[in-house]
């Protein structure tokens, strides 16, 4: 730590505090009758007693601290330094026969502790006056704090420790009633969780912190849409943030959000695993500038990849993500590179020039009626995009190759979803003819994803509503976008091969539930100030979205938020491959009909093949 004019001027503070205490240890040790021959030597002996203890504070970091917030902990590294400081004394004195009596270490130790910490605690007296004097001219906003456990309690003495804050807790709200008419650093509990309303008018709050991230997710949306309904401002500590390493700030609270409502346990990833597999890596993401392939550059860069190479179709959104993590991870050696996964040739000389060792293929068409418009696109981008991919990667020996899979590639019903379900076949049959190794991950819809339905539901209600909704009983998996992200790059780390992961979405929510979680967040009531209105189910779309069929079976892996698939049918890879020689011929030629029809079938020959294995197993089980 560089020196600076404040330590200089506490380090001459310290030395004349030091010769006052020697001083006055010898004139009480002796009634005031120094002896002459300690008197005549003071200098050296003074010299000598300083310096020890300067070097000693110097050791305990007395200089580095900032004692303007200085507390118990900085006042016991001043114990630790004083004792040591006097027994290195005592031995000197006995070494150079100072003649010095015990008395005098004894008394002087207890005068050095006295002052040098006195001299401490004034600097920090004096910040706290003149921020309490200043802070009196500043508008203080009065904090209602909702949960009187760990983590409101951190807050609290933050809030209250620090002056200059323009927020003051004044009442305390929670459900265990051994805490009512209790006090939590001074701060009286005064009520439940459910009486939110009440002691914020009792109480003339200006603001709603939330602090109870360990709570069920039911029970904090009770909590939330309680606060909300007083018409001030409801803030929340993140439950991942919070639950994340014990250590929480005030400054990490932020307004509510839909994800906060989901209703799941915080993501934990095995960073050590992780960091094993990309560290150093030569490392491809395609589809970098959407939603998911972005959060994947994010997180690869804090992994310190080799080379991270950043491969899209957009040069807007690429060129977004690249900037972005210039800023975020200047270290960290990465190449933007426009080019579309459909081009052969081009992705053959990326291969050839960058030699990637990890490839995220997450380039994919997503949205489901769109593609039922444009099939030959999605059959382009999911199905031979994927197989250029994946086939490049067995050739230039790739170590891993993940594929960015959905849910809707269970008994689809939509082209996307029958798209995304053979460019898992793809992935299984590389998985089953290479060393490299592949897998695909699947999962549900991603909160803030370009393609999800919360942008759109915001922009309704910004509008003034109303708020569509295909069904009222249309359900779906979400997940966080940096969730996704993180356990797909974890199931990367899975030593298995032509697997699919399958991520645990939580339970499925109505989508018309979120919508009126959204609503409410919003500051609005559902049906009173934004209406709800049905527009019935797009072509394509199911009520209901499955993360595996009853034929492939789940298992669990070592990380207990991704299970794997394993189909047990038996392909006949040969088959396979003379499908999709057929339906990039008939993609060829653009006839959307017989190459839909094409499409339809080879997902239909596996549903078949899965009944047929079903029916064998059970004659063999009667037999």
């Amino acid at each position: 730590m560089k020196p600076t004019s404040k330590h200089l001027l506490l380090l001459l503070i310290d030395i004349a505090l030091l010769n006052i205490a020697l001083w006055f240890s010898f004139y009480l040790r002796y009634e005031g009758r120094i002896p002459l021959s300690f008197m005549q030597a003071w200098g050296y002996l003074a010299l000598a007693m300083v310096t020890i203890r300067i070097v000693c504070f110097v050791v305990f970091g007395l200089y580095q601290s900032l004692w303007s917030y200085s507390s118990l902990p900085e006042l016991l590294q001043i114990f630790k330094a004083v004792l040591v400081s006097s027994i290195l004394q005592y031995l000197v004195n006995d070494i150079l026969d100072f003649g010095i009596s015990r008395s005098v270490f004894v008394i002087d130790f207890g005068v050095v502790l006295i002052l040098t910490g006195g001299a401490r605690l004034a600097i920090r007296m004096r910040r706290e006056l003149l921020n309490g004097w200043d802070s009196r001219h500043k508008p203080v906003k009065r904090i209602l704090v909702v949960g009187a456990g760990y983590t409101g309690a951190l807050l609290i003495r933050e809030m209250l420790r620090e002056h200059t804050s323009t927020h003051r807790p004044v009442a305390v709200v929670d459900d265990d009633p051994s805490k009512i008419s209790r006090r939590l650093h001074g701060v009286p509990v005064v009520g439940k969780l459910d009486q939110v309303a009440q002691v914020s008018r009792k109480y003339d709050i200006d603001e709603i912190l939330v602090a109870i991230p360990s709570a069920p997710r039911s029970r904090l949306r009770e909590v939330v849409n309680q606060a909300r309904k007083t018409g001030l401002p409801v803030r929340i500590l993140p439950g991942i943030l919070a639950m994340a390493n014990g250590e929480v700030s005030f400054n990490q609270a932020r307004e509510v959000r839909i994800e906060d409502l989901l209703g799941r346990k915080p993501v934990r990833v095995n960073l050590a695993e992780i960091a094993g597999y990309l560290q150093g890596e030569r490392i491809l993401v395609t589809g970098a500038g959407g939603s998911i392939g972005s959060e994947l550059c994010r997180q690869i860069s804090r992994f310190s990849p080799g080379i991270l190479l950043l491969l899209g179709r957009g040069e807007n959104s690429i060129y977004e993500i690249d900037q972005e993590l210039s800023s975020s991870f200047p270290a960290v050696r990465k190449k933007a590179i426009i080019a579309d996964v459909r081009d052969r040739m081009k992705m053959e000389r990326i291969f050839r020039d960058y030699r990637p060792t990890v490839v995220f293929h997450a380039a994919a068409h997503k949205h489901v009626p769109l593609m039922e418009d444009a099939p030959d696109e999605a059959i382009k981008n999911n199905i031979f995009g994927t197989k250029n991919m994946a086939e490049l990667a067995d050739k230039y020996r790739a170590k891993r190759f993940v594929l960015i899979s959905t849910d809707k590639a269970v008994h689809p019903t939509s082209v996307m979803g029958a798209t995304k379900r053979v460019a898992e076949k793809i992935v299984q049959y590389m998985a089953a003819h290479s060393k490299t190794k592949y897998c695909a991950v699947r999962f549900g819809n991603v909160l803030g994803s370009r393609g999800s339905v919360v942008p759109l539901f915001q922009k309704q209600i910004a509008a003034g509503g109303p708020v569509t909704i295909t069904h009222p009983e249309m359900t779906r998996y979400f997940m966080t976008i940096p969730e996704a992200v993180s356990l797909v790059i974890q199931a990367g780390a899975m030593e298995e091969t032509g697997e699919i992961f399958l991520l645990d979405m939580g339970e499925p929510i109505r989508i018309v539930d979120l919508a009126r979680d959204l609503i409410r967040l919003s500051g609005f009531e559902p049906d009173e100030d934004i209406k709800i209105q049905y527009c019935g189910v797009r072509p394509g779309e199911k009520i209901y979205e499955e993360l595996l069929t009853a034929e492939e079976g789940i298992t669990t892996t070592k990380h207990e938020r991704i299970y794997v698939s394993k189909p047990r049918i038996m392909t006949n890879w040969v088959q396979f491959q003379k499908d999709l020689l057929e339906l990039e011929e008939l993609l060829a030629k653009g006839d959307w009909v017989e190459m839909t029809e094409k499409l339809w079938q080879i997902i239909h020959d596996e549903e078949q093949a899965k009944e047929w294995e079903k029916e064998t197993a059970s004659s063999r089980m009667h037999s």
